[in-house]
């Protein structure tokens, strides 16, 4: 099943709802008791939103081309972020291999969803793109044992976590440089677990202007999915909805030579097998003028 938020433009107005990919199609799943997705699997999970597509399927549904896609959890609790985590990117920014997670933290309003601009900040030349497959927590838990993580997934989609990379490294917290107003990008949806399979088998791809600039195996994770699920879990408790996101492989702008930074007009795209193409282009942020 795949999964989205989206806005749909009705004759009254703009209305926010989530629901499943059918084809060209989107069936919407929202209830007055779980009007978000979050809300939807903090209530029943990925098995009620299958019983309620199935009990709605008789409906023609949506088209997808005419709805305006938000990330597919647009209000997250929490976004963790890790970093390092392929073999060939620490080998390529001259780093050891992390012997424990390196985690960081995104806020929701750093993060658009498909088609939608993401924003270079007039403060810095140094915007980096980076692919990654995001995993969406689907039943909360605490201390979750390797043995057991896979049970809390809801399910997968790509992901551009991005980087300013000079605020990045003003001091030895990487906050600043990965929360700039909508600097990064997640979706076009949600794909489930049993439409995925052996997660090792998926490739990650990263374009710029149609270019491969990465590409990878799931299978060089340095951290595989249920590693950082228990790890994550045994600080904060993982709540429905929460995104983390896995990290990037090799070929970030600041490592090649020359360094290659996002501009505006550039297009990025994110792809993983089994879970679609994430397209966003890049625009320059425009500063309101001060009253």
């Amino acid at each position: 099943m795949k999964l989205v938020s989206f806005i749909v433009q009705e004759t009254t107005g703009k209305r926010a709802s989530y629901g499943a990919v059918i084809g060209n199609r989107v069936i919407d799943l929202a209830t007055p008791e779980a009007s978000s997705l979050r809300q939807a699997l903090a209530a029943g999970g990925v098995p009620s939103l299958e019983q309620r597509l199935m009990a709605n399927s008789h409906h023609g549904g949506l088209p997808l081309d005419g709805l305006t896609l938000l990330p597919p959890i647009p209000d997250p609790n929490k976004i963790l972020c890790v970093g390092l985590n392929y073999f060939l990117h620490a080998q390529e920014v001259n780093m050891p291999v992390p012997s424990n997670p390196s985690v960081f933290v995104r806020y929701p309003n750093s993060i658009v969803g498909q088609n939608e601009p993401i924003l270079r900040p007039p403060e810095s030349e140094q915007f980096d793109y980076e692919a990654e497959m995001a995993i969406i927590i689907g039943k909360r838990g605490r201390r979750i044992s390797e043995e057991t993580a896979m049970q809390h997934v809801a399910g997968y989609c790509c992901m551009a976590e991005n980087s300013i990379r000079d605020w990045q490294r003003h001091s030895a917290q990487a906050t600043p440089g990965k929360n700039f107003y909508r600097s990064g990008a997640l979706g076009p949806w949600i794909v489930t677990p049993d439409e995925i399979g052996d997660l090792r088998q998926l490739e990650i791809v990263g374009r710029l202007n149609g270019e491969v600039m990465q590409h990878d195996s799931i299978a060089q994770l340095i951290f595989p999915v249920p590693r950082l699920i228990a790890y994550l879990s045994t600080f904060t408790e993982l709540e429905a909805g929460d995104v983390i996101a896995t990290g990037t492989p090799a070929g970030v702008g600041m490592s090649r030579k020359p360094q290659r930074w996002l501009r505006s007009g550039d297009v990025f795209e994110v792809e993983i097998t089994g879970l679609g193409v994430l397209r966003n282009p890049v625009v320059d942020e425009t500063i309101p003028q001060e009253f």
